[in-house]
């Protein structure tokens, strides 16, 4: 697999266009299609640019070895969690979250109590 499918893999993986993607990595959408089909070489800085944004490995982007995701503390998951729905277009998910947080706590507990059971099955 060469690095223009490995970007296209990465893309895919995060469920986003080729626009969405340009746009977290601050690029245009045409250069990401160039890079997808090998018709260019990716910079070192857009290199970088992916690896941080997506939390890839920048030795599996470059040469397809290795993990393809670095290993993340449950608190750095957390904070990139957060941006990506921080990010997204899913009003749903924000408005889940806004209404957990404004519970109170029996009321947490409650949803908590039914995530669990949700979860085990």
């Amino acid at each position: 697999m060469d690095i223009g499918a490995r970007i296209k893999e990465i893309r895919k993986s995060a469920g986003l266009t080729q626009q969405r993607f340009a746009d977290r990595i601050g690029l245009k959408r045409n250069t990401v299609g160039n890079y997808e089909i090998n018709l260019i070489t990716p910079s070192d800085r857009t290199i970088a640019d992916i690896c941080r944004e997506f939390n890839v490995s920048e030795v599996w982007l470059r040469t397809g070895e290795g993990d393809q995701y670095i290993k993340l503390d449950e608190d750095a998951e957390f904070i990139q969690v957060c941006e990506e729905i921080n990010l997204s277009d899913d009003s749903l998910i924000k408005q889940i979250i806004k209404t957990y947080w404004r519970m109170n706590e029996d009321e947490k507990a409650a949803v908590r109590k039914l995530i669990d059971g949700i979860s085990q099955k």
